[in-house]
């Protein structure tokens, strides 16, 4: 948008001699902002899958021994829980297999 400003102002007001300049310092600061468009982006990868949920923190809804759900960023999911663990226990989640989330206790 810039770019079309300065080329609009350097056809119908400004000098030719400013013109060019004008046009050329708008192409800049375009290319410019478009670079860091691109950089800021790409800065970090979005977590998704199942990776997103390995280390995040839930609570067992039902009792897990060892088999049972647990509630994790809002949603329940199938638990599994080798040392088990009481209803309403913290719990934290360290692999996914398929539908069901290995958890310990918090």
């Amino acid at each position: 948008m810039l770019f079309l400003v300065a080329l609009l102002l350097a056809i119908f007001v400004l000098p030719s001699t400013w013109g060019i300049v004008v046009v050329v310092g708008a192409a800049v600061l375009d290319l410019a902002e478009i670079g860091v468009g691109l950089w800021w982006s790409k800065r970090r990868k979005a977590a998704v899958g199942g990776d997103a949920l390995v280390g995040v923190t839930g609570v067992a809804v039902g009792e897990l021994w060892p088999d049972g759900q647990v509630k994790v960023n809002g949603e329940i999911w199938r638990a599994r829980c080798d040392g088990g663990c009481e209803a309403g226990t913290s719990v934290v989640v360290l692999a996914v297999e398929g539908l069901t989330l290995e958890v310990e206790p918090a």
